[in-house]
């Protein structure tokens, strides 16, 4: 019998879902679900921001001259390489392309149900078995919804990377300067001359603070950032200061090591919301401060193994890893992974939980991986689950590229990485790079 599986998503994660489903027409067939007109997801750029033309929140977050923050080589799908002549760090459009290649390579796009927005996912018994209910409608006629009915499905759109999430500062409130999220942020000539307060130095913090200080008159970045994990090499006329406390006044910040300063503009850099509000309280998934349970491996639905999330994690994009996922998705279904029970999963899911609140870590970081060494071990187990090889070269390289990013923030994305072996690999440095190494000694 042929399992019909709906895919919520066309971004990287839902196109790699459709890839190998459809590699096996005797034993699925998918139906994508993607509520813009392109594939692509995050990584189709929009000058727009707000709503889009059809009055929906603008999905993308991407800025006009975004490049990425990991070398190609470590965010490749391991069956579709990239084009060798490119740079390790492409452009945000040569991503795109990447993906628009990929899904036309596979022959994708008759699988995928464009302008067509999820609006409730639902269990269903039917003879005895559990099935699943996706209500849709087209963008362009909201008011005319449908419904189909799916063996399994696998949930693809993130739910990560598309509602901000901004702190409760006190005194935010009487701010009178301009505040703006990292999401709404697209082009710097806006901060020319102004003096900017960042909040917030993972990727996009330190990635706006260095594009902004090229135009403003001084830019403060303030974060919490552990020790191993301290900024260097920033713009002259870049800050760095503690947590922000408060805003006292119309635009004076105090910061939680006493710093304070004047702030024409916030910009914030806080993350998202985990937000996947196309699930009915009938699919088991409890979303509270930041973590989706019970959720195995970050994957599955251990209430309804059918139901499976890709790319849930935080700050770890890295397309093996997708595949991995959804080769772990793929398990149940084909009955490979059969042998695991909800009692036994549910008790990894919770021991897993309590190691990350005794290291120190909060609720919303439940699904992070992308810390050393655990996106390593994170990958091997999937792999190990899986029968997939383990792409210990890539995880390696994205973790080696983001300390880059955070001792030389200018400069990193002008070295190149080259693949030396199955699971080897060389950084080879701009030469700018190695005269500042040189400089230094």
């Amino acid at each position: 019998m042929v399992l019909r599986v709906a895919v919520i998503g066309a971004g990287p994660a839902g196109l790699c879902a459709a890839h190998l489903l459809s590699a096996e027409p005797e034993r699925y067939l998918p139906t994508v679900y993607e509520q813009t007109g392109a594939v692509g997801g995050t990584w189709v750029y929009t000058d727009r921001t707000g709503t889009d033309e059809h009055g929906l929140p603008v999905h993308s977050s991407i800025h006009k001259n975004l490049r990425t923050n990991l070398p190609k080589e470590a965010m490749v799908f391991p069956d579709f390489p990239y084009d060798s002549d490119l740079p390790s760090y492409l452009p945000h459009k040569e991503v795109r392309r990447y993906l628009e290649n990929y899904a036309e390579h596979f022959g994708l796009h008759k699988y995928i149900q464009f302008l067509t927005r999820v609006d409730a996912v639902k269990p269903v018994h039917v003879h005895g078995d559990v099935k699943w209910q996706i209500t849709s409608f087209k963008v362009t006629a909201p008011d005319s919804p449908s419904t189909e009915q799916f063996d399994a499905v696998i949930v693809c759109n993130g739910g990560r990377y598309s509602v901000p999430y901004t702190p409760d500062i006190p005194g935010a409130d009487q701010f009178q300067g301009r505040t703006l999220h990292s999401h709404d942020y697209r082009v710097p000539e806006p901060f020319s001359g102004r003096r900017v307060l960042i909040i917030g130095a993972l990727g996009s913090g330190i990635d706006l603070c260095v594009a902004i200080a090229e135009v403003a008159e001084r830019v403060v970045i303030s974060h919490s950032n552990p020790p191993t994990m301290e900024i260097h090499n920033l713009p002259p006329n870049v800050t760095q200061a503690a947590r922000t406390e408060s805003i006292v006044g119309p635009n004076n910040v105090m910061c939680q090591d006493g710093q304070e300063f004047h702030a024409d503009d916030v910009v914030y850099c806080t993350g998202y919301r985990l937000s996947l509000p196309f699930l009915t309280p009938e699919c088991g998934i409890t979303l509270h401060q930041g973590r989706a349970y019970p959720l195995y491996k970050h994957v599955l639905n251990t209430t309804y193994p059918t139901m499976s999330f890709v790319g849930l994690p935080r700050t770890a994009i890295s397309f093996s890893l997708f595949q991995l996922q959804v080769k772990l998705a793929l398990g149940v279904l084909d009955g490979s992974l059969s042998h695991l029970s909800k009692a036994e999963m549910d008790q990894e899911i919770d021991q897993d939980f309590r190691t990350r609140l005794e290291a120190g870590q909060a609720p919303y970081q439940a699904h992070d991986v992308l810390v050393f060494p655990l996106y390593l071990s994170y990958i091997t187990e999937l792999a190990m689950l899986t029968g997939q090889p383990d792409p210990q070269g890539q995880a390696s390289m994205a973790v080696d590229s983001f300390s880059h990013l955070l001792s030389d923030p200018l400069h990193f994305r002008n070295a190149e990485y080259k693949i030396t072996g199955p699971d080897a690999w060389e950084r080879v440095p701009h030469q700018s790079e190695k005269q500042q190494q040189s400089t230094t000694k």
